[in-house]
């Protein structure tokens, strides 16, 4: 057998950082890690080949030269993957598709040959034993949670590292919450399943010996879902190996705002490696978190919770709202005060929207306020459901939010004042290599003396330069973050108009 992955494009979106990979020489932020796992699946004796489509383009011979392509998705890269299948059944080619789109969406792919859904750990066994004897099915699913303790290292060979500002690695599936917008549970249950320490290790020692050094993204959708086992065993693993391999990595993850209540948990983290976590805030307003059954968040000082985690040496990323029922009209300058006050420089500020499944999309069944299919993508200014506040309203406060946070005047403000309490821990060994000069000469040219915040990125260059020289590096890689959310959010609201 030959067997092609392709892995769809992704549109230009928040966590795309399509801008911002400009300035490093790199076409993708991380490369597919669930193709890649799946393709470890595969017996070893066929020939696997893999085409990441935001990397480099599908030809008609990577299609011709395989028997079968494997295509996985999430939601947000649909266009892609339609445009992907209508090209292999053009050419004669059957496709067999898996992942969160296909296992949400399965009803709109008719015209895939083979649905492999749910966690392929369960269901591409059988689909291969029956590959094999020439009569496979067309749909393969599974009520039941997968053992990832039996997961395999993905197949790095496939990729091409330099093309890459990240790798990835999962440690575990699924989330205790039940938070009402939110698709994992659905996907991957309530029960977080996770590694062994020794798959852990051999998935770090595989990256090294491939030749990587640099950022590793933990995919946990809650990285603390079982904090006792990661403190007891993965944690004190992770700072062993690390130790012994002279820090090639660092790493950063998602995590429950609950995190800040652990500080032996977040003194863990901090000495093997971890320097960021992306944390779901949501809202400051209390009433909202209620509504949505936020309830790590729910009835704490968020503001005090999120600094907390910034002392420890870990920067915070946020994920915030805007459109539950409960929100007021004042939650646009609340969010947008909150925002600037903790010094949350990555703040992704979304839309509300009721994904397939999620407990949210059932009850606005029940009140006839669906509208659509969520498009994946929830800051590209449209909703699925009929919101309570006035539309007009909801979407003209949205804007302000962005609009107000990514100026660059208050964006650089943000920077500056997260950067002017951060002590990062000293396991990080820095290597200063031609992409970060690169990266430096570039955001000098452009960001110096082109974009509209060259004030503002001089003032931050030299405050940085004189006053906090070891988190310089920082200082460039923020400037150039804040460039990428400008252009999304711009190129967003011109697509209103």
């Amino acid at each position: 057998m030959k067997i092609l992955f392709v892995y769809p494009r992704y549109p230009d979106t928040f966590w795309s950082f399509r801008h911002a990979l400009k300035f490093i020489s790199k076409k993708a932020a991380f490369p597919p890690l669930g193709l890649l796992t799946v393709a470890a699946m595969v017996p070893d004796d066929w020939e696997k080949k893999l085409v990441d489509l935001n990397v480099r383009s599908l030809t008609d011979e990577d299609i011709l030269w395989s028997d079968y392509v494997f295509i996985s998705a999430m939601s947000v890269q649909r266009e892609s993957v339609k445009a992907v299948i209508l090209r292999c059944r053009e050419l004669g080619r059957k496709t067999v598709a898996g992942g969160p789109l296909f296992t949400s969406y399965h009803e709109e792919f008719d015209e895939v040959d083979h649905l492999v859904l749910n966690e392929a750990e369960i269901t591409l066994k059988p689909f291969l034993r029956d590959l094999t004897k020439g009569t496979p099915e067309h749909i393969y699913t599974s009520s039941e949670w997968a053992d990832i303790s039996e997961t395999p290292v993905p197949k790095w060979e496939l990729i091409d590292f330099k093309c890459y500002a990240s790798m990835n690695l999962q440690y575990s599936r699924g989330c205790p919450y039940d938070c009402e917008f939110c698709d994992i549970t659905v996907l991957y249950g309530r029960v977080p399943r996770t590694k062994k320490k020794e798959q852990v290790i051999r998935e770090l020692d595989s990256l090294r010996e491939h030749g990587w050094k640099g950022s590793v993204f933990f995919v946990d959708d809650n990285f603390i879902g079982n904090k006792n086992k990661l403190k007891r065993e993965i944690l004190p693993a992770i700072i062993g190996w690390m130790k012994a391999n002279r820090n090639p990595f660092y790493f950063n993850t998602e995590v429950s705002l609950n995190s800040a209540d652990d500080e032996a948990l977040m003194t863990l983290m901090v000495k093997a490696g971890f320097n960021a976590v992306f944390v779901g805030i949501e809202s400051p307003n209390e009433e909202s978190l209620q509504e949505c059954r936020k309830i790590p968040n729910a009835r704490r000082d968020l503001a005090e919770s999120v600094r907390k985690i910034q002392k420890f040496g870990m920067q915070v990323q946020g994920g915030f709202i805007v459109g539950f029922d409960m929100d007021p009209l004042s939650i646009f300058d609340r969010l947008t005060a909150f925002i600037q006050e903790t010094g949350i420089v990555t703040a992704m500020v979304g839309l509300l929207n009721a994904p397939k499944g999620t407990r949210l999309y059932h009850r606005l069944v029940k009140e006839g306020r669906i509208l659509h299919v969520f498009s994946g993508n929830n800051t590209d200014f449209s909703m699925n459901f009929i919101p309570k506040m006035n539309r007009e309203s909801l979407l003209n406060g949205y804007k302000s939010v962005v609009g107000r946070i990514y100026s660059p005047k208050e964006y650089y403000a943000r920077v500056k004042k997260f950067m002017k309490d951060f002590k990062p821990a000293q396991t990080k060994v820095f290597r200063v290599n031609t992409a970060d000069l690169k990266a430096l000469f570039k955001s000098v040219l452009l960001l110096g003396f082109v974009a509209k915040e060259r004030v503002y990125y001089w003032r931050l260059f030299f405050w940085s330069l004189f006053t906090r020289p070891k988190l310089f590096p920082m200082a460039i890689t923020f400037a150039i973050y804040g460039f990428h959310f400008r252009k999304v959010f711009e190129e967003q609201i011109l697509t209103l108009r």
